[in-house]
């Protein structure tokens, strides 16, 4: 095992521990208050804003009025989270409900590392030894790929290189790429980088499609060709 193995076993024995303490009811509640003070937030930040008028500056009235929304709904939700648990308590179900929110935690810290993992995927961080030789990614990879598989197909094509590719081609400037640029654009360029496949691709080393020396640009000079004089014999 290595800092990678720990690093997950901490995050779930973390999860589980909160969701023993607070209990199923705490942690579902917790969620639906984070979740509806973002959505208050939202959709009656401007409107609050627009009573602050103590508030000079137009940007510091609008972040006001959006955090008094969140903190509001945040306190209230801590009020009834406490008179829930007061009620719990006296009927005696905390034990059953400390039980479930410990199942409940466990969840947790199997999706957030599911998510980790997921997102690691896209960087170079996957080709380090450590990732490699942990004894507990094999398991969250494998049910990233199975989440992967639920996505609507709509988010998913998001995903795909090829949708990665005309996003890139969206947001460069093709007056200002010469082809050679232009080729490692290609979906199934970018589909090898994604699984690491990018390297050799013979025996004597040589790198598929290898970046120029030199990439020309629209309107510079091109650069002189060399010339070889015979030389003289005697």
């Amino acid at each position: 095992m290595n800092w990678i193995d720990y690093t997950i076993l901490g995050v779930l024995g973390v999860s589980v521990l909160v969701g023993l303490w607070r209990g199923l009811v705490s942690e579902v509640l917790a969620l639906v208050i984070w979740i509806a003070a973002f959505w208050a937030a939202w959709l009656l930040g401007p409107t609050v804003s627009a009573h602050l008028e103590v508030i000079s500056h137009p940007a510091l009235r609008v972040a006001a009025g959006y955090a008094l929304c969140f903190v509001l709904v945040l306190v209230l939700g801590a009020l009834l989270r406490f008179l829930i648990h007061r009620l719990l308590v006296s009927t005696g179900l905390s034990g059953t409900d400390r039980l479930f929110g410990m199942v409940f935690g466990l969840a947790r810290g199997v999706l957030l590392v599911c998510v980790v993992v997921f997102l690691c995927q896209f960087t170079t961080f996957t080709r380090e030894p450590p990732w490699r030789q942990s004894l507990l990614l094999p398991p969250f990879q494998s049910a990233t790929i199975w989440l992967g598989q639920q996505v609507p197909p709509s988010v998913r094509e998001h995903f795909h290189p090829a949708a990665m590719s005309e996003s890139l081609r969206g947001k460069l400037d093709p007056a200002a790429m010469s082809n050679a640029v232009r080729e490692h654009l290609d979906p199934a360029v970018i589909s090898d980088a994604l699984h690491g496949k990018l390297g050799p691709a013979d025996p004597s080393g040589a790198l598929r499609k290898p970046l120029p020396a030199t990439i020309s640009t629209p309107g510079a000079a091109p650069a002189p060709a060399a010339t070889v004089s015979p030389s003289n014999h005697p």
